[in-house]
């Protein structure tokens, strides 16, 4: 059985909250919600978060003290505490990172944007990593099988050229996260002689040509991203 990432949205807006969690649980992660900083102190015990959705400003504690007394316990040394919070000047984010932070995230956000930071997130989670890499990584239709070097959209298992499928994981490692093409090269190709620039257009032309126009997004003049 493959583990759930879980979530601990911490949240004083009911209607942010019921947003969160039905777009995040579409996603396959488990959901558990607070709705101030010492429920969150409270449900993060019991519920032993993978990674914690976190709001500032929050009565009866903000999220910046929730953020310093969890991380005195070392229970949750690894759990990943990310903010989410209207709140945007840079002492607030300096604050937040002090604090114990990995993340800082202003709102509003579009759903897709924030499911591909906390995929990114999530991927680097101690006690996730090793079931990540064994087993399969799903996005939408499309599934990734590192251990077999093979892929599948929908009902269809498609076959990729060993650089294909090493651009493709490179791309998936970090959801969001624009390559530059230097990086592309410098870690699919390495010191190997190579036709040029053209190479990788060439590659992700028939990646695109496999799994659909949808998941690779071109920044124009620097690289490539994937959004799942």
């Amino acid at each position: 059985m493959r583990m759930q990432a879980k979530i601990l949205i911490v949240e004083d807006d009911t209607d942010i909250v019921e947003f969160l969690e039905y777009n995040l649980s579409k996603e396959g992660y488990l959901i558990e919600k607070a709705y101030d900083g010492i429920e969150g102190l409270e449900q993060a015990a019991s519920f032993d978060p993978h990674l914690i959705l976190l709001d500032i400003m929050m009565p009866r504690m903000d999220g910046i003290e929730f953020c310093t007394e969890i991380r005195k316990n070392p229970k949750f040394q690894n759990t990943i505490i990310v903010f989410l919070t209207a709140r945007s000047e840079s002492f607030t984010q300096i604050s937040a990172l002090d604090a114990g932070g990995d993340d800082f995230i202003t709102k509003p956000t579009k759903p897709n944007v924030l499911k591909s930071k906390l995929r990114a997130h999530l991927r680097r989670h101690t006690s996730l990593q090793d079931q990540e890499t064994a087993q399969e990584l799903i996005f939408g239709d499309l599934k990734i099988f590192p251990e077999s070097f093979s892929i599948s959209v929908g009902d269809r298992v498609i076959s990729l050229a060993k650089k294909e499928f090493k651009l493709l994981t490179l791309l998936v490692s970090k959801p969001g996260k624009v390559f530059k093409r230097e990086e592309i090269m410098n870690k699919v190709w390495g010191s190997e002689v190579i036709v040029g620039d053209r190479t990788i257009d060439v590659h992700i032309r028939k990646l695109r040509e496999k799994i659909g126009n949808d998941y690779i997004k071109t920044t124009k003049g620097v690289g490539y991203q994937f959004q799942g």
